[in-house]
């Protein structure tokens, strides 16, 4: 099984009604932006652009990447009822079409755990260091062990299910972090970790690419 296409088609079915469950952009995003500035802002795994909505408002223009071609439709009708600018683009975070050393500010929240397999999430942080500017900077996120749903020391690969309007089930691919696993694969990247922690149940990293 392609599990990388596995994952894309799920969030196709399931986009509109995710979509319509995300309407706010997560405080930790919210920090990391205030007091940002920059040409070109990234928003990877961007779904229905809660979080490009913020980017719009600091830098000249933003891109929004996300594999599923149903999230992106989400994040354009968002972008037109709230009057923001976005570049929407369907890609693999894994494989960025992007040229090198051209995005200030990137946000690459709740995705790095949907990739299926260590060498893809290596792959796509080692793509966000390649494409951020010299004095570039993201905030970078994925489920841990340490929210209070799992009981479990080492990070691990599961499905967590979605249920649509209906009661369908429908079942996503996670690799659940452990915050040092988190640590250790940021570390191992062409990323320069500035700091990390660990806040409600998810790893979170601001990062740099290497000079």
């Amino acid at each position: 099984m392609d599990r990388r296409a596995d994952v894309r088609d799920t969030y196709d079915r399931i986009a509109t009604h995710f979509a319509a469950t995300r309407e706010y952009a997560w405080p930790e995003v919210e920090s990391f932006v205030a007091d940002a500035t920059g040409r070109v802002g990234l928003d990877v795994g961007c779904g229905n652009c809660r979080h490009a909505e913020l980017l719009a408002d600091r830098v000249d223009r933003t891109i929004g990447l996300d594999v599923s071609r149903g999230l992106l439709e989400t994040g354009r009708e968002r972008a037109t009822d709230r009057a923001f600018a976005v570049d929407l683009v369907q890609g693999d975070a894994a494989t960025l079409p992007l040229r090198t050393d051209t995005v200030d500010l990137a946000v690459y929240v709740a995705t790095l755990h949907h990739l299926p397999t260590r060498e893809s999430r290596l792959a796509s942080l080692d793509e966000l260091a390649r494409v951020l500017t010299p004095d570039g900077r993201a905030l970078v996120s994925a489920w841990s062990t340490a929210h209070d749903r799992f009981d479990a020391e080492e990070g691990f690969d599961t499905t967590v299910e979605w249920t649509l309007p209906g009661g369908e089930p429908v079942d996503r691919f996670y690799h659940i972090y452990a915050p040092e696993e988190f640590e250790a694969d940021l570390e191992e990247s062409d990323l320069v970790v500035r700091e990390w922690e660990v806040s409600s149940g998810n790893c979170y990293a601001e990062v740099a690419g290497r000079a």
